[in-house]
C-alpha cells in the first residue's frame, strides 16, 4: 500500500486519548477519524492517511454491517470497518483494505 504524504497543515486539533475521535490502529501508528477522513501524526504535523492504491482483501468472508462487532468509522462517502488492525470498505461486491 503506497500512502499519500499529504500534510494537513491547518489541523489545530491535537488527537490523542479521549480527544473524541475514533482511534484506529494502523500498522505502526494510529489513525484518527476526523470529519470523514483519517489523520495520523507524522514528524510533528498531521497527515491525511490515505492509500494511493486499490487493494482488494480477497480472503475476507466476514460481512460487515450493523452489529457485526467491528467499529465503523465514516470515511468520505462510505463506512470503513476496523478489523484486525486495518480498515475494510465495501467496494463493487468485495472488500478493500484501506
Amino acid at each position: 500500500m503506497t500512502p499519500l504524504h499529504q500534510e494537513h497543515a491547518t489541523h489545530g486539533h491535537a488527537h490523542g486519548q479521549d480527544c473524541g475521535h475514533a482511534a484506529v490502529p494502523h500498522g505502526d501508528h494510529t489513525d484518527y477519524a476526523h470529519d470523514g477522513h483519517m489523520h495520523r501524526e507524522h514528524s510533528g504535523h498531521w497527515d491525511e492517511c490515505e492509500s494511493a492504491d486499490h487493494i482488494t482483501h480477497g480472503s475476507h468472508t466476514h460481512q460487515h454491517g450493523q452489529d457485526c462487532g467491528h467499529s465503523a468509522v465514516t470515511h468520505g462517502d462510505h463506512l470503513d470497518y476496523v478489523h484486525d488492525g486495518h480498515r475494510h470498505a465495501a467496494h463493487d461486491g468485495h472488500w478493500d483494505d484501506h
